[in-house]
């Protein structure tokens, strides 16, 4: 997964794209813009001005679309949320289709997907991972969304199964503490801008998932 590759700037003149298409485009590059200006410069540093500039989509424009910078933000972010969903539970259908994949290696590629994913986008991972706890309360409500819905995905991972991911409630606390772990080493290395190191968390988390789920070390 990458961040939505940048939307290309529609050309001067005629063409044949319909309103829908030339407001979509123009959609996705302030999107775009917004992510790359935030992890660029940080939240609270981020002025239309820097998103305008990037995009190549006029003023008047965003705010046709956005009441505000807050606004703008809200929409990336909530397109960021569904593309990581929309990837990890794409990874994990996939596996559903493999009946002969243990439990722990489906958990094991699932990480694998995440991690790599991230580290495939750097702009999008320090926005979905870092800036959206300085946009405050709502922002941060999403973001604790999002974390549900990947606890989702790693308990689904034993989905049938006995033991602390297994299917009842009282097991999904395995996961969150799974999850948290995760969320935790890797907002941290994102945070500090080492988001290439993501892909080496790997190993040390399934020995942490090991532990935790009684597998062997």
């Amino acid at each position: 997964m990458a961040a939505s590759p940048r939307a290309r700037v529609l050309p001067r003149g005629p063409h044949q794209l319909s309103k829908d298409e030339v407001m979509r485009s123009q959609r996705e590059r302030l999107l775009n813009a917004m992510t790359e200006a935030v992890a660029e410069k940080g939240y609270a540093k981020t002025v239309v001005a820097d998103v305008v500039s990037r995009s190549g989509v006029s003023r008047a424009t965003f705010y046709k679309m956005f009441r505000d910078m807050d606004d703008c933000f809200r929409a990336a972010y909530e397109s960021h949320a569904d593309l990581v969903a929309l990837v990890m539970n794409t990874g994990l259908d996939h596996l559903r289709t493999n009946p002969d994949a243990a439990p722990i290696e489906k958990l094991d590629q699932v990480l694998s997907l995440y991690l790599s994913s991230l580290a495939a986008a750097p702009a999008l991972a320090r926005v979905f991972l870092v800036e959206v706890y300085a946009a405050g309360p709502k922002l941060i409500e999403q973001r604790r969304a999002s974390l549900e819905q990947f606890v989702d995905v790693v308990a689904a991972t034993h989905d049938g199964e006995q033991g602390l991911l297994g299917t009842r409630p009282d097991q999904r606390f395995a996961a969150e503490f799974i999850v948290g772990a995760v969320s935790s080493m890797v907002t941290n290395i994102v945070g500090v801008g080492d988001v290439e190191q993501l892909p080496d968390l790997h190993g040390k988390l399934m020995r942490l998932a090991r532990s935790i789920l009684g597998h062997d070390v």
